[in-house]
């Protein structure tokens, strides 16, 4: 107990109580259900016992050789208990606990660590000294352990068929690829204006034409499935056509108007130039307010007398439109 700290513990002399530890030793106080007292831990009789002759050295050497068969013969179960004693009794020295083994004392931990050590390093001298095939052995012996009874190994068939097959899990494989892909390319369009052409009317002077280029990617893979790619070149194979389409623009003039229908050579008044203004007793304009009895259609200069009135406003031009 020296290993644990300043408490109460269960009383070494009465199990069903506890007896304050002052971190070094028992000290004389004592409680149960709730109760305290004093009573100081009893001292320990010294033993007495018969004094007896010494053993002579062969008995001693028998009693090693003898000792030494179960030790030869079961060296693996010995080396494996001496394992599991020598890990606990470290675990107490380090953590000061008593453990399984019920180590009162940090003095108790070091002997029993130090005996397993002793022990495990015996056997496994033993164990290769005197038996040269103690693998093969060991694995005979192994098989003979593990070698279950009839029903036990029918257990273990029917419950390892129902327990799943675990599925290992595969390492996923990465790996790259180049693809070509070929792409059309738009052509454009232009408008030019022309004037041959008559206006809001259209027309395709030059058909467009698509290109195309070829596009490089590099295309990254997972268990053979796409990912990711990157483009790594782009190059126009073919250029397009620009398609070009005329407006027409040209607007036609207007008709000329239509010629006077001419006299008949001469019966002209000379008193007007440039047309011919008929002779008579009268003259009207054409689609004047006059009753004629002739009409003049068109534009006449006067020249001499305006005999017959016709132009009306002195200009000098006769029927002139107003």
């Amino acid at each position: 107990m020296t290993m644990q700290p300043a408490g109460w513990y269960t009383d070494p002399v009465n199990a069903s109580r506890q007896r304050w530890w002052d971190g070094n030793a028992w000290g004389p106080h004592v409680t149960s259900n709730g109760t305290t007292w004093f009573e100081p831990l009893p001292p320990i009789a010294p033993t007495t016992g018969r004094s007896s002759r010494r053993m002579p050295v062969w008995a001693w050497v028998l009693i090693g050789a003898v000792a030494l068969i179960p030790v030869i013969l079961l060296s693996p179960v010995v080396a494996v208990v001496a394992l599991v004693i020598l890990i606990t009794g470290i675990v107490a020295l380090a953590k000061g606990t008593r453990t399984w083994l019920r180590l009162n004392s940090r003095k108790a931990a070091i002997v029993v660590t130090a005996s397993a050590a002793a022990v495990l390093l015996v056997t496994g001298s033993v164990s290769a000294a005197v038996l040269p095939n103690a693998g093969t052995g060991s694995n005979t012996e192994a098989a003979h352990f593990a070698a279950p009874s009839p029903g036990k190994a029918h257990e273990s068939e029917e419950s390892s068929a129902s327990r799943p097959t675990p599925t290992p899990t595969p390492t996923p494989v990465a790996s790259t690829r180049e693809e070509v892909v070929t792409e059309a390319v738009p052509f454009t369009e232009t408008r030019v204006d022309d004037g041959a052409l008559p206006a809001g009317q259209t027309q395709v002077r030059t058909p467009g034409q698509n290109g195309e280029k070829t596009l490089t990617y590099r295309v990254h893979l997972l268990d053979g499935q796409e990912v990711s790619r990157e483009l790594v070149s782009e190059v126009v194979t073919t250029q397009p056509v620009t398609q070009v389409i005329a407006n027409g623009t040209y607007v036609a003039p207007p008709p000329p108007p239509a010629p006077a229908p001419a006299a008949p050579a001469g019966n002209c008044d000379s008193n007007y130039a440039d047309a011919c203004v008929p002779i008579d007793s009268d003259v009207d304009c054409a689609g004047g307010s006059g009753n004629g009895p002739s009409y003049f259609s068109g534009i006449a200069r006067v020249v001499g007398r305006d005999i017959y009135d016709l132009d009306r406003d002195g200009d000098g031009f006769a029927c002139e439109p107003y």
